[in-house]
């Protein structure tokens, strides 16, 4: 079916043809929202910039389009494993697909060549530094391409949140390919990084689909980072059961908390570019197969995995930025079931992340943009406001308060912090503004640590003059200051906290400080309602949906692909609701195409009439 769909084009009968290729092949009723949008476009013979939310079905906005327009489709991505993972997928799904790439045997790049250039080939996946050599593109021009997409389109932007300079030189697709409809597909985009990809990668001759950011399901939180461990292991064990994502900023960090939760009972796995291919595919097909696994991972892991029933995602560190953050957590609530993103947040985060910003070996135009990204990013941690208003508002959208972020559900009071906030600057000016925030709190309580005797800083006017706090409250005074940009983190990375113009305004007494009070954990208050809101889950058996995935693995196995590749989650909680006894009812599931329905169909069937007989 997929291959007389892709050569014939627009089929003869009376179907819309995207509806067909995406009933027919991947086995799907409908579109989601904005997708037959962008491929109409594409149809139409426009350049499309799309911007969709994670979880949106980015791929299928070209794949089908391919398979419509026939000839080949070259998409351009990032990541080996992406590429191989989708090149995959698309097989199982009877689509001709390849990819040539610098991980895979000369003998097996020259035999994906020959089936592209016999005309073979519907999609061909290339990495931007490869598809930009002279000698491929030469090729190429050769053959009867009727379609580009550039995937992770954000990268091509040196404003953007990942900017990688092999994408610059694809601007250059539009002049080599005049009549080739190109799509740039992101779901991070800013509107500074959406101008820059429309004038790098179009010349500005493009149609900009920007199809909403907001992901509603998703409960906002952050939480003061006190011990991180601890408030890690009470999150995780508030959802028992469930599988989430915990993000952390090192490879160290990665294997001590996956080592700390295992130790305490949960079942954790890391994940990091550190470890082996191998390694690293073992417990990605753990994670994606078995229920409650906690996987805990740097930025490594997430790109391409759809498990629609991951019920949280936790950072145990600042992410690089509010693009960075909304596509994490993006990966959490796909099944549309409420989850939960929860944000450990320090003064210790910012200063890292200045520190690698500085270390970037970028302009200093760049590293500013990126200051001032960092400088969003720390506003939406400490912000009073909604937190959805502010992150959805940072993408050019507008939202009414949420009631499902911590600041709607649990608002902090506010108060005028003017007379702390000048103690806290005079206790910096006096020390020379060259201490962190921790010594300053020290001077503040009068503790005599050693820093302090050995600077004799217990003779500072301001050595005891805070003992009416605790240290978490001026901690957070502190966070708060620096986020109003009354003080400012040591550019040099050092530690230090320095005075800014507003903030020595803010001393003489010429404007005020309002502050948010923190209450320590204040986001557990709702424990007992979170717990009950988890206890709505689905009338589902239990035991056959463990039963398909345990088949879903063994067959993943056998092909040497990611266990999603064969079935994704979603599917078989369909097949497992609604059990179907023959193939004309397999073929009904959602995700089931004709080719899946004849590779898989009796295995699964099988399965699930042995279950039923055993009940």
């Amino acid at each position: 079916m997929a291959g007389r769909t892709s050569m014939a084009g627009i089929p003869a009968e009376g179907r819309d043809p995207k509806r067909r290729v995406l009933k027919d092949v991947f086995g799907f009723d409908d579109f989601r929202p904005g997708q037959a949008d962008v491929m109409e476009t594409l149809l139409s013979g426009r350049h499309v910039l799309a911007v969709m939310p994670t979880g949106a079905g980015k791929s299928l906005c070209y794949q089908v389009p391919a398979l419509v327009l026939g000839g080949l489709t070259i998409v351009v991505s990032p990541l080996v494993a992406l590429m191989q993972d989708q090149v995959a997928a698309l097989r199982l799904a009877g689509v001709a697909a390849d990819t040539i790439n610098s991980s895979l045997e000369r003998d097996a790049n020259v035999a994906a060549w020959r089936r592209v250039a016999s005309g073979q080939t519907r999609l061909l996946y290339l990495a931007p530094e490869r598809l930009m050599t002279e000698r491929m593109l030469d090729a190429l021009a050769r053959l009867d391409i009727r379609l580009i997409a550039v995937d992770e389109a954000h990268c091509i932007s040196q404003w953007g949140p990942a900017f990688r300079r092999e994408y610059e030189d694809l601007a250059r697709l539009r002049d080599i390919f005049p009549e080739v409809p190109i799509i740039a597909l992101t779901a991070t985009a800013d509107e500074t990084t959406r101008t820059d990809i429309s004038a790098r990668l179009f010349a500005d001759r493009v149609d900009t689909l920007v199809l909403g950011f907001d992901r509603p399901n998703i409960k906002l939180a952050i939480e003061p980072k006190q011990d991180s461990k601890r408030q890690l292991l009470r999150f995780v064990e508030r959802h028992s059961g469930r599988s989430g994502i915990v993000y952390c900023l090192s490879r160290r960090k990665t294997e001590e908390m996956a080592a700390f939760l295992e130790q305490n009972g949960v079942t954790a796995l890391a994940y990091h570019a550190g470890m082996s291919k191998d390694a690293r595919e073992a417990n990605q097909n753990a994670f994606m197969t078995l229920s409650g696994v906690v996987m805990v991972a740097t930025i490594a892991f997430g790109m391409g995995i759809d498990k629609p029933d991951v019920a949280y995602v936790f950072h145990t560190d600042l992410p690089a930025s509010l693009e960075a953050y909304y596509q994490e957590i993006g990966r959490a609530g796909r099944d549309g079931r409420s989850a939960e993103a929860h944000m450990l947040y320090g003064l210790g985060d910012i200063r890292t992340r200045r520190l690698f910003i500085d270390d970037e070996d970028a302009s200093p135009e760049h590293k500013r943009r990126s200051h001032g990204r960092l400088d969003t990013l720390i506003g939406y941690c400490e912000t009073a406001q909604c937190r959805r208003q502010v992150l959805l508002g940072y993408f050019g959208e507008e939202a009414q308060p949420c009631g499902n972020c911590d600041n709607c559900l649990n608002q902090a009071p506010r108060a005028d912090g003017s007379t702390e906030a000048r103690i806290i600057l005079a206790a910096v000016a006096q020390t020379g503004e060259r201490f962190g925030a921790s010594h300053i709190v020290d001077i503040l309580l009068g503790h005599e640590t050693e820093k302090v005797l050995a600077r004799s800083h217990q003779r500072l006017a301001t050595f005891g003059a805070g003992a009416a706090h605790k240290r978490p409250a001026w901690l957070s005074l502190i966070r708060q200051l620096v986020a109003g940009g009354f003080l400012m983190p040591d550019p040099d990375g050092y530690g230090g906290l320095a005075i800014s113009e507003s903030g020595r305004a803010l001393g003489r007494g010429e404007t005020a400080f309002e502050y948010r009070v923190e209450t320590r954990h204040r986001s557990l208050r709702n424990k007992a309602r979170s717990a009950q809101a988890q206890a709505g889950t689905e009338d589902l058996d239990a035991a056959l949906l463990a039963a398909l995935k345990a088949l879903r693995l063994r067959l993943a196995k056998e092909r040497q692909v990611p266990a999603y590749v064969v079935f994704s989650d979603r599917t078989l909680i369909d097949m497992a609701e609604r059990r179907p006894r023959d193939l004309h009812a397999f073929a009904q599931v959602n995700g089931v195409g004709e080719a899946k329905l004849r590779e898989f169909g009796e295995v699964f069937l099988s399965a699930i009439a042995a279950h039923q007989a055993a009940a």
